[in-house]
């Protein structure tokens, strides 16, 4: 496994696998649901290397992992032994407000989707762009074979998050695929196409054709392909209904008795009331959506561009996904997506302005692959890693958002399917008319958030000290120290630890460092700090820096054996010590006498904690030489 080891660590600083409920991921995260929070080791989490931030939101403890994180996750799963995509087994006792449940709700049930949905909405995407572009027409056969392939999903949607419902809320997922089918059946959906009974709710908002009853009730035909809310209440109904069935039915006949049952009483609510009330909800949602955009159009866009990135960075964003597939059900297009467009790319051109003015290595090695990830639509790396931590340019590329969206409003411009993401994504905003004036304004207005983020970047005063984390604090006027240095606590030759004899050093088992080879019996203290280990045979020591540094200095290799014999401490366990002071001395030759030899790892065994352990270029030091830097 190639994150075997960042999987284990990710999993003892969530508190444990037996503090995990259960486990998904989206694009660039790993989504734990957690028993109990306060068992996290948050700001180890943040620090670790792999691993981009930490976001606590909706419910579910997000651990930013970035592009890979499929890999990640499925190391995570086989080391932790989760269910993969697991579902929810939360303590039913647990409460949650009525926004994180939502929003848990909706990740949970959408999240799996999102990369199949983005890939066949690109095909369709590209396969508007071709026609508009003369390659070939619509009703070539090529157009009718991408086409299919690209609708596929979308048309048959309740039958997937019927699936992914299932999961969320614990029903028998062949059961929830089952009703989304049920949902789409050709041949009730073409019962639309003949002359109704009669009409319910005439003259009212809720006016229907009635086509068939069932059991002489009524039954409102809807056209559910495509359709989002209807399945997933009444997936969310049929949990419900499957819990009671599971009680009451003896276990020798559990297994056809469930969803039989379950099937025949959900499936008919599903038509005579769940599908035709949620077909209705989402009517008046989209309704008032599109009433808002053409009220204020402008302000709208601003708003939801502006405020875009704020929301993904909580995972708020997935409230407005819903209404947006709602739209393209009901409407067959979508207003709120494409001002939301613009942020990736107003993030991206903020970035591009650091790229150039930073002479930071560090910055510039984090900027570089946050850049090109931006222009494919993922910006976390970008955010968390870049922009947020040093909040000016997030602000701007907020700013520079919110003016790229209200163009695209001002435009009108429309999304006409699910696609990509970024650059991919730009075709899935070709209409049936082909390209138009809302296509024309999508490429104003991201070549706006980029330009404007680069620009206002670049004049914005951007400075490498302004923006390290290793500078003072101007409030405080206290240094924010960020590395520490440990200095040699011998004087002899720097040998790296790879050349050690011994696998727990040469491996990094114990932690970062170096070894040295002493020229002179004696051990200083690295740091200001607490001798927190002195071991019984005086052969080896362990150092608590002020600051929390962790170090072990252990003389020779196998010395334990010498049973104290020609190590003298100068310092006991417990003493509080400065930098330089003597610890301990020892008699080089006696030792090599002896047949051991006197190579002396120097490793900081809390190197996970921090994001790197730098190592001396020197090839030989002293006493008080810089001999590790500890970045923090």
């Amino acid at each position: 496994m190639k994150y075997e080891k960042l999987a284990k660590d990710i999993i003892k600083n969530v508190g444990g696998k037996e503090n995990v409920n259960s486990l998904t991921h989206c694009i660039t995260r790993l989504r734990f649901k957690l028993k109990d929070e306060s068992k996290a080791n948050t700001e180890v989490l943040k620090k670790m290397e792999g691993v981009v931030t930490v976001v606590k939101s909706g419910g579910q403890y997000q651990v930013v992992i970035g592009n890979h994180v499929p890999d990640v996750y499925a190391d995570v799963v086989a080391v932790g032994g989760f269910n993969a995509e697991g579902a929810d087994s939360q303590d039913a006792n647990e409460k949650k407000g009525l926004l994180n449940s939502f929003i848990d709700i909706i990740s949970g049930v959408f999240s799996p989707t999102l990369g199949v949905l983005s890939a066949t909405g690109m095909i369709k995407g590209f396969n508007a762009l071709f026609v508009a572009l003369g390659l070939y027409t619509a009703t070539s056969g090529t157009y009718q074979v991408l086409n299919a392939i690209g609708d596929c999903l979308f048309y048959f949607f309740p039958i997937f998050l019927g699936f992914t419902a299932a999961k969320k809320f614990n029903v028998n997922q062949f059961t929830g695929m089952a009703l989304g089918a049920v949902l789409v059946y050709p041949a009730l959906a073409n019962l639309t196409a003949g002359k109704p009974l009669y009409t319910a709710f005439a003259g009212t908002f809720f006016e229907s054709p009635v086509y068939l009853t069932f059991l002489g009730i009524p039954v409102i035909l809807m056209n559910y392909s495509s359709s989002v809310i209807p399945i997933i209440l009444t997936v969310y109904v049929a949990s419900k209904i499957e819990k009671f069935f599971k009680k009451v039915i003896p276990d020798v006949v559990k297994t056809f008795l469930v969803p039989f049952c379950t099937l025949l009483v959900t499936a008919p609510l599903a038509f005579i009331v769940i599908g035709p009330v949620a077909t209705w909800a989402g009517k008046a949602i989209g309704s008032a959506t599109l009433a808002l955009f053409n009220f204020t159009p402008v302000i709208a866009g601003i708003i939801v561009a502006g405020l875009w990135q704020v929301l993904v960075i909580f995972g708020l964003h997935w409230g407005l996904i819903p209404i947006v597939i709602n739209n393209l059900t009901v409407f067959h297009y979508d207003p709120i997506l494409p001002a939301a467009f613009a942020p990736s790319f107003a993030q991206t051109g903020v970035v591009l302005a650091i790229l150039l003015k930073t002479k930071d290595t560090k910055l510039k090695s984090l900027s570089i692959p946050a850049f090109i990830s931006g222009i494919f639509g993922v910006t976390e790396p970008a955010i968390y890693g870049v922009t947020l931590p040093r909040k000016k340019p997030f602000i701007i590329s907020c700013i520079a958002a919110a003016i790229g969206g209200g163009i695209i409003s001002l435009f009108g411009s429309k999304l006409w399917m699910l696609g990509g993401l970024g650059i991919f994504g730009i075709p899935s905003y070709i209409g049936p008319q082909g390209i138009d004036r809302g296509f024309y304004g999508i490429i104003i207005g991201i070549a706006v958030a980029f330009v404007l983020g680069l620009l206002l970047m670049l004049f914005s005063g951007f400075k490498d000290e302004e923006n390290n984390e290793e500078t003072k604090d101007a409030n405080k006027g206290e240094a924010l120290v960020k590395q520490e240095t440990v200095v040699s606590p011998l004087k002899g030759e720097v040998i790296p630890l790879s050349e050690i004899k011994d696998e727990a050093f040469s491996k990094g088992a114990l932690g970062k460092g170096v070894a040295v080879e002493p020229a002179e019996g004696k051990i200083v203290s690295p740091v200001d700090g607490t001798l927190t280990t002195l071991f019984p045979t005086n052969h080896a020591l362990g150092i608590t820096s002020d600051k929390g540094t962790e170090i072990l200095i252990h003389i020779g290799m196998d010395t334990v054996q010498l049973e104290g014999r020609h190590f003298h401490a100068k310092a006991k366990q417990g003493d509080t010590i400065k930098k330089g002071q003597v610890l301990l001395e020892f008699d080089i030759e006696a030792i090599k006498k002896e047949g051991y030899s006197v190579t002396t790892p120097v490793v900081i065994t809390n190197s996970d904690n921090y994001l790197d352990i730098i190592e001396t270029d020197k090839k030989n030091v002293n006493f008080k030489d810089d001999l590790l830097t500890v970045m923090i």
